[in-house]
């Protein structure tokens, strides 16, 4: 018999316990390219199934990074195909005009590998990562390298410690969520402040460009 996952891992218990690594793999692939699934729950009670046991925590790892790469490198193509001209016809509705999409896509090219590992940590920007760095023009092999970055130490974090927690995976999480928050909250600011600096140092160039 499996073990009994704890709290917010239960409901996934027959996916897991039927599928195995197939559950695994596919919801985390189908999450990293915007589809909504529980990939980080579910890479959580594979952990907890591994320390377990019922799952090899090796087979567990590398199965998540390549579902998360791979997710991620999906979304990438389709940011890079179609959101350009999403943005274009859609983006005054969002107040994202073509002078604002511009400076975004400067920002990203220049900052992108920092957003691109950290974003696989947050919710909401690990599903749209890719899209958003195929739309902004972030060079592939970047996005690739800076991405598998994000999803080893993703990876690696949350499978080990489900491995090693087993069923107090759930009180552990809780408590460095708690915390990332702040983390996040000082990286929100530090990168608010790099957009400030390249708006005003955009500006300046253009007022040093325009003529008498």
């Amino acid at each position: 018999m499996p073990p009994p996952l704890p709290g917010p891992l239960a409901p996934l218990a027959p996916l897991l316990g039927q599928y195995g690594y197939w559950a695994v793999g596919a919801i985390i692939f189908l999450e990293d390219f915007g589809v909504p699934a529980p990939g980080e729950t579910i890479l959580l009670a594979a952990g907890v199934y591994a320390g377990a046991g019922r799952l090899n925590i090796v087979a567990v790892a590398g199965i998540a990074f390549a579902a998360a790469v791979i997710g991620d490198n999906v979304g990438y193509v389709i940011g890079r195909t179609g959101g350009r001209a999403f943005v274009e016809r859609w983006g005054k509705y969002l107040l994202l005009t073509p002078t604002r999409f511009e400076a975004a896509e400067a920002f990203f090219q220049r900052h992108g590998g920092k957003i691109v590992t950290v974003a696989r940590f947050v919710e909401g920007l690990r599903q749209a990562n890719g899209i958003i760095a195929g739309t902004t023009g972030m060079a592939w092999h970047r996005f690739l390298a800076f991405n598998a970055l994000g999803a080893v130490l993703w990876v690696g974090l949350w499978s080990t410690l489900a491995y090693v927690a087993g069923s107090h995976i759930t009180t552990v999480y809780d408590e460095i969520v708690r915390y990332q928050r702040y983390v996040l909250i000082g990286a929100g600011i530090l990168v608010a402040a790099l957009v400030v600096r390249h708006l005003v140092r955009r500006g300046r160039v253009n007022r040093t460009g325009e003529g008498p």
